[in-house]
């Protein structure tokens, strides 16, 4: 199996479809494979390695997910109630459709913000909602390198007062929702997000490699985010979502949908506590019961074709508390079987679970336009479905 991934890696790798990646592969809880191939730093000829540091962006939202489902088993957070009885700025809101504005029908709820139901858009010049937000996230760009960088919460407080793109519960759009519950943990909790990760699962898990931001002495190992270009790979130092791209200092805004960094080791701990539904090497870390809830979908039928028009290779997929559900595996695109779930990143990053045959797959690399789940992706997972199942 590690012979035909890393020849998968290498011919991607050496086409130029970006710089380096790496893999982990679990199997009822022993490590089946790791490998690696390429450079995580071309100008300085660092190759990737197991310690890779990723920006994880969308990877970021089955934690945060988590993190939610935790609040609710302790009777914290309740599902079917308004955002707003958490979030007072989330009152009054208002539907904007078709340059029609009129207030909302129903009030967004958790469950929305787990299911991107919310209609709370990420920036869009499409859409009323989406150039609204897009002004958010300017605000939220130009101020990142002034002594009065916007908060998680300041961030949900602009956010709650934009207009959605369709009445709560009616669609699926992809958006800003995980962000926003970054937000309802602080304000339930009583702590910052990220202290509240820290405490509830990054130090029961031993991911000592992951946070929202990089210390210096790790920073060598972050790696370097390239774009194809007419003259190959390119490096691009670009900030995206609200997020340095350096990862250097501790951010003000904790971004639940896409703040985090990890390495392939440290997501695999996560991994393997929801497989083993929630527990970690004899630990509970969150409930079983919270946990199975967790990798059930939430979209109903009208819902679920938005959900494949937006990518094509989700089709046999549902979506639910933040991470795609399989459904139906003859439709898929990827070799998968029903129920496996996880998530990916803009950058390329990638996560699976399939409890049916006890398999944890994650992935790294940094490359933008690798789509949601790459070539290369796609081609490991089958390997290893196939050599595994």
């Amino acid at each position: 199996m590690k012979e035909k991934i890393l020849d998968a890696m290498q011919r991607s790798i050496e086409s130029g479809s970006c710089s380096g990646a790496n893999v982990l592969v679990i199997k009822d809880g022993e490590e089946q494979v790791y490998c690696d191939y390429g450079y995580r730093d071309i100008a300085n000829k660092l190759p990737m390695s197991r310690d890779t540091i990723f920006r994880l962006y969308s990877q970021s939202k089955p934690v945060t997910a988590a993190a939610t489902l935790l609040l609710v088993s302790e009777g914290k957070i309740d599902l079917a109630s308004a955002v707003e009885d958490y979030l007072p700025e989330f009152k009054d809101g208002h539907v904007n459709e078709n340059g029609k504005r009129r207030n909302v029908y129903r009030k967004i709820t958790v469950r929305d913000l787990l299911n991107m139901t919310s209609g709370l858009a990420y920036p869009d010049m499409t859409t009323e909602g989406g150039r609204q937000s897009d002004m958010v996230f300017r605000e939220l760009d130009e101020r990142l390198y002034t002594d009065h960088p916007m908060t998680t919460r300041e961030f949900a407080q602009r956010m709650g007062k934009i207009d959605l793109c369709f009445e709560p519960g009616e669609k699926f759009m992809y958006g800003t929702s995980a962000d926003i519950l970054g937000s309802l943990i602080e304000v339930v909790s009583g702590k910052s997000f990220g202290d509240f990760l820290q405490k509830n699962f990054f130090d029961p898990l031993e991911m000592n490699e992951t946070g929202f931001y990089v210390p210096e002495k790790n920073r060598s190992r972050l790696a370097r985010v390239y774009e194809e270009s007419q003259q190959g790979l390119m490096e691009v130092k670009t900030n995206h979502l609200g997020l340095r791209y350096e990862r250097d200092i501790a951010p003000s805004f904790e971004s639940g949908g896409a703040g985090l960094c990890s390495t392939v080791d440290d997501y695999s701990k996560f991994g393997q506590m929801l497989m083993n539904e929630g527990v970690y090497q004899g630990k509970r870390i969150m409930p079983a019961q919270a946990v199975r809830f967790m990798r059930h979908g939430g979209l109903t039928s009208e819902q679920k074709p938005q959900l494949h028009q937006g990518w094509d290779w989700m089709s046999g997929y549902t979506y639910g508390n933040l991470m795609r559900v399989c459904e139906n595996e003859s439709e898929t695109s990827v070799f998968s079987s029903r129920g496996e779930y996880g998530w990916d990143g803009w950058l390329g990053t990638f996560f699976s679970n399939e409890p049916q045959h006890g398999i944890t797959l994650i992935f790294g690399t940094q490359q933008i336009g690798i789509g949601r789940t790459g070539v290369l992706v796609r081609e490991i997972k089958n390997i290893v479905m196939s050599e595994l199942v």
